[in-house]
């Protein structure tokens, strides 16, 4: 039995444990029926040409976890961003950790989807955002839906904040041999709202790790949402990343996603611009070397008039690792006076590194500034002799160059604490020690 007919013959065991009259319920049933219908994407879908889960497919992942595991927090604490004061939604083989978590209902809801899909408190919320930016079309985002039973549920109301960042973390112990986890988020800010999340997916053992990872993101009118994705996995962990972002009138939402570890990352990240003077920042920096592949998949739907969007994503790929970008930005016609800017920048550090870019506009509008380019090559050597001619060793060198080159995307990190431990993550995976703060 393969994975696909594995997790359609398992769909049946799954929704007899849940309520048939829940408001989700035809949500599932529908989805299930897309996701057997269509399966995994294939190379010869074009949205995956260069990224195959044909190796995936093959591997006997347990859906359900056999194991309960506890965990301690001074084995875990590394993963966390234990500098500064945050809620933390934890998640450890996908079931809930109440010991490793700090919720809240004061003010803002910082809790779990179990609780929004079962308290009639959140039924409202429930029936106006589950499933609605969501593709109901894309094979990967539909298994998630049929599946959908745990993750993080955020609710931040007209004009309130939290009164610290949030965290939503994902640890596998490795006691399954092989485990899929299929995580479903919802994050609605109001309007006037701000808030600011931290996302990491981490595996705790060589353990093979699959997860496909659902975020739906509302941003309401005057809305601010900053949202951070930590990735840097051990090289048998496998994560697809769906998130959809629907923005109303005035809104700012920035996305940055570090990927800095993995054997396959795919990140679908999707705006969709509801309003006019919406401002939507998509910014990323890959390190990755070995045979570690990263898809980075971008859409920005430009929908009405006056707004902007600022893409910028750095590649830095040795060994024999693999990189993908695919870019577009889709300007509808009525959507006048938009400005919008898409960069992909990629160093290669060997001749067995590959990256693959695909920068796309869709303009149907006359009267905007848009802009969008690619580049791929190496490290500038006149740049590296002048270094090293300053008595700055080649390693250290190389390493300044490459710093350099990351810096503008590490510059827009709004949480200091995030931006250093970002900083010495990628020193790490550049073999360096840093003697300054970027």
């Amino acid at each position: 039995m393969d994975l696909k007919e594995k997790l359609v013959s398992s769909f049946m065991a799954f929704e007899d444990g849940l309520d048939l009259d829940h408001p989700v319920h035809e949500e599932r049933s529908s989805a299930i029926k897309n996701f057997e219908t269509k399966g995994f994407p294939t190379k010869k879908d074009e949205a995956w040409k260069y990224t195959s889960l044909r190796g995936l497919e093959k591997i006997d992942f347990s859906i359900f976890p056999k194991h309960e595991t506890t965990l301690e927090y001074k084995d875990v604490k590394k993963y966390f961003l234990h500098e500064i004061d945050t809620y933390k939604i934890v998640f450890v083989d996908g079931v809930y950790s109440s010991y490793l978590s700090e919720t809240t209902h004061d003010g803002v809801d910082v809790c779990l989807m179990s609780s929004a899909f079962s308290k009639p408190m959140f039924k409202q919320v429930i029936e106006v955002y589950f499933n609605k930016a969501a593709s109901k079309d894309e094979s990967l985002t539909s298994l998630n839906t049929a599946f959908s039973k745990e993750g993080a549920y955020i609710y931040i109301p007209k004009n309130k904040m939290p009164k610290k960042p949030i965290q939503i973390l994902h640890l596998a112990t490795g006691k399954e041999p092989a485990l899929m986890l299929q995580p479903r988020n919802l994050i609605v800010a109001e309007d006037n709202a701000e808030v600011q999340i931290i996302e990491r997916h981490q595996s705790l053992t060589g353990n093979e790790v699959f997860t496909n990872s659902v975020t739906e993101i509302f941003a309401g009118k005057d809305a601010i949402v900053d949202y951070y994705k930590v990735q840097n996995d051990e090289p048998t962990a496998s994560l697809v990343d769906n998130t959809y972002i629907s923005q109303k009138d005035s809104s700012v939402v920035r996305v940055h996603t570090f990927s800095l570890g993995g054997k396959l990352i795919r990140n679908n990240l999707n705006f969709y611009q509801n309003g006019e003077r919406i401002d939507s920042t998509l910014k990323g920096i890959t390190i990755l070397g070995d045979k570690q592949h990263v898809d980075h998949h971008t859409l920005v739907h430009h929908a009405q008039p006056n707004c902007e969007s600022h893409q910028d994503y750095k590649g830095i790929f040795g060994d024999s690792s693999t990189g993908v970008f695919n870019g577009k930005i889709i300007v509808d016609k009525i959507a006048q006076k938009t400005d919008a800017f898409q960069q992909n920048n990629n160093i290669l550090l060997s001749d067995k590194s590959t990256i693959n870019s695909k920068p796309q506009l869709e303009i149907f509008a006359d009267d905007v500034k848009c802009s969008h380019g690619c580049t791929i090559g190496q490290l500038d050597d006149e740049a590296l002799f002048y270094l090293r001619s300053r008595g700055i060793p080649k390693k250290e060198a190389k390493a300044l160059l490459m710093y350099a080159f990351a810096n503008n995307v590490l510059e827009s990190v709004r949480i200091p604490e995030l931006k250093l431990r970002i900083n010495k993550i990628i020193a790490d995976k550049l073999g360096v020690r840093m003697g300054f703060d970027l």
